[in-house]
């Protein structure tokens, strides 16, 4: 099965933001940090189910060396990324994205 993914427009701003910031630290950290998450899609889309649901349809997908988590939902073959989520800030502010 081949499976899409897209990306809300705000957890794109999240991303860039977040690399941003990481960048900012340390060089090549942010780098790190954006290849983190394309492993963390790619596990998503190997197995789009094995992410725990935690509101309504929407997964989370933690990351391993960062402290931020993807949420997503998962529609037939399409795979939504709603929000690139910092684990110490705000936890349900992006609820209205569902």
């Amino acid at each position: 099965m081949t499976v899409s993914v897209s990306i809300h427009e705000l957890a794109a701003l999240e991303l860039a933001d977040a690399v941003n910031y990481y960048e900012s630290r340390i060089s090549g950290l942010g780098r790190s940090f954006l290849d983190e998450i394309e492993r963390a899609v790619k596990e998503i889309t190997d197995q789009p189910e094995a992410a725990p649901v935690i509101y309504k349809f929407v997964r989370r997908k933690l990351l391993r060396r960062f402290p931020y988590s993807l949420m997503y939902s998962l529609t037939g073959d399409t795979i939504r990324i709603l929000c690139v989520a910092n684990q110490k800030r705000r936890p349900s502010y992006w609820y209205r994205r569902v």
